[in-house]
């Protein structure tokens, strides 16, 4: 029989972050529970401070809860051993981080290239994977050059060909029109839904843009560490 499909494609149950002891404790995250399904493309919205970044990195099995538990497609993700969680996010989610962190000495493929590689992937094969995925972002002719030839939408657009280059169910992006003007913000958040956005596809978005909610299919809203309301968008 084929596997079964995931109940959700993330599923945080009583989360919390605490950092710092004494009077410099600081509780970034308080008792969040969430469901996020395939096919939707979820924002975290709020304040700076408010938690959204430190919420999405446990969800993403990147930062260890205080409390609670992460189950990533129907696996507890912080129950793993650090070797099988960082084979697990590799293989099954996409990060985009909001300062790209794209490595600066090699070109835009070879930045695409890399989680191939890091799969054992052959080093022609990884670099023809990255030209694939690079156009499928339209930077097909910028293949050759270092990110800082490029400009911030264009950093952005190879960050996200770098986290879907190995087709990764859940795709999570962290502010993504940060540092992007209000058009090119608009433009890429539209070109992920359009063409990433699959029923077999989850795209969680931080952030605290108002001018991208339309392209929401659900908004959580985050403050003091506790998620206060959610609305679901029909239209998105």
């Amino acid at each position: 029989m084929p596997p079964s499909s995931p109940a959700f494609a993330i599923s945080a149950e009583h989360l919390s972050r605490v950092f710092g002891e004494g009077e410099a404790r600081t509780v970034a995250v308080d008792d969040v529970s969430l469901n996020i399904e395939m096919g939707q493309m979820l924002y975290i919205v709020g304040p700076s401070g408010s938690g959204k970044t430190t919420l999405l990195s446990m969800i993403s099995g990147i930062l260890r809860p205080s409390g609670g538990r992460v189950l990533v497609k129907d696996v507890d993700v912080w129950a793993l051993s650090p070797p099988e969680n960082a084979h697990f996010r590799l293989s099954n989610i996409g990060f985009v981080f909001q300062d790209f962190h794209l490595f600066p000495h090699l070109t835009t493929a070879e930045n695409v290239a890399i989680p191939l590689i890091l799969r054992g992937v052959a080093w022609d094969a990884a670099m023809a994977e990255a030209v694939k995925y690079l156009d499928i972002v339209g930077l097909k002719n910028r293949c050759d050059l270092a990110p800082v030839k490029l400009s911030g939408g264009e950093q952005q657009r190879v960050a996200i060909a770098r986290a879907i280059v190995t087709q990764p169910d859940i795709l999570i992006l962290d502010e993504p029109t940060a540092s992007l003007d209000g058009d090119t913000g608009r433009n890429i958040v539209s070109f992920v839904k359009t063409n990433l956005l699959t029923p077999s596809r989850a795209i969680v978005i931080v952030t605290h843009d108002a001018r991208i909610y339309e392209f929401a299919s659900a908004i959580l809203h985050m403050e003091d560490g506790k998620l206060s309301s959610r609305e679901d968008n029909s239209d998105g």
